[in-house]
């Protein structure tokens, strides 16, 4: 009981931490999601479809070739298949449609996720290996890899989940490997429905952090639950600075096979 009181502050703690130094992507990426501790059952397969809308953004790219994010909406079908009690294989198929009306695939990705046995009440922790390539309109570097640290606390009444991602690419010349701090708090209103808040933090580089003005934040009002039998997470977000996109509409539907 002590152990597990201490784990819970040392959470609440980080979690408190990251609202502080909330930090979010420029440009929405294909998955605005804070990973807890879903997973497919062994054998069990599903689709989960991405979907996110910048409604007001930047209209310049920031690089030659990049496709700024306003009017942009991006859509990724993400496979799942739960290879083990604790492990889940996922892949990406990454698409955008531009503001002119123009579908566009943007690359792909592969991902490892495994999550601990863990009691449906209390601490919970997990990790998510992916990498894949993305094209030019959406990511100056082809190829990147994250690796995602999951830390969560499910109780009757409030869910948390906070993940720790370290990111890189391996192309010649690219960016230091960076750190992003992204939570979610979720208050369970039903059996089927919570409601909350999801932040995007990206904290720039792991080895020296840049100052808050540096980094763009966004903030997401939420809702987690079911339609028609489809586990639906939707929201609306709001960058806080001038790096940021301004408004973002996302929601994800998860239907299983």
């Amino acid at each position: 009981m002590y152990l597990s009181m201490n784990l819970k502050n040392i959470f609440l703690l980080l979690a408190s931490l990251s609202l502080i130094w909330s930090e979010a992507a420029w440009c929405a990426s294909e998955e605005i999601q804070v990973y807890s501790d879903d997973k497919e059952e062994a054998g069990q397969t599903s689709v989960d479809f991405h979907n996110n809308y910048v409604t007001h953004s930047r209209t310049k790219p920031e690089y030659l070739g990049e496709q700024a994010p306003n009017g942009v909406y991006r859509l990724t079908p993400e496979f799942n298949l739960g290879l083990t009690d604790t492990l889940e294989l996922g892949a990406y198929l990454l698409t955008t449609r531009s503001n002119t009306g123009e579908w566009n695939s943007q690359g792909y990705k592969l991902r490892l996720k495994y999550i601990a046995p863990h009691e449906s009440e209390g601490f919970y922790w997990g990790l998510n290996l992916e990498t894949g390539k993305q094209n030019l309109a959406v990511s100056p570097t082809a190829y990147n890899s994250e690796l995602k640290t999951i830390l969560g606390w499910n109780s009757p009444q409030w869910n948390y989940a906070i993940n720790f991602n370290t990111g890189g690419s391996s192309n010649s010349g690219s960016e230091p490997v960076s750190e992003d701090i992204d939570f979610k708090i979720n208050y369970v209103y039903s059996a089927i429905t919570q409601l909350g808040i999801e932040s995007y933090n990206e904290m720039g580089p792991l080895r020296r952090f840049q100052g808050l003005s540096s980094n763009s934040k966004t903030l997401f009002a939420v809702i987690d639950t079911e339609v028609g039998g489809h586990e639906v997470n939707a929201g609306i977000g709001r960058g806080l600075n001038s790096n940021s996109d301004q408004w973002i509409i996302k929601f994800i539907v998860n239907s299983k096979f």
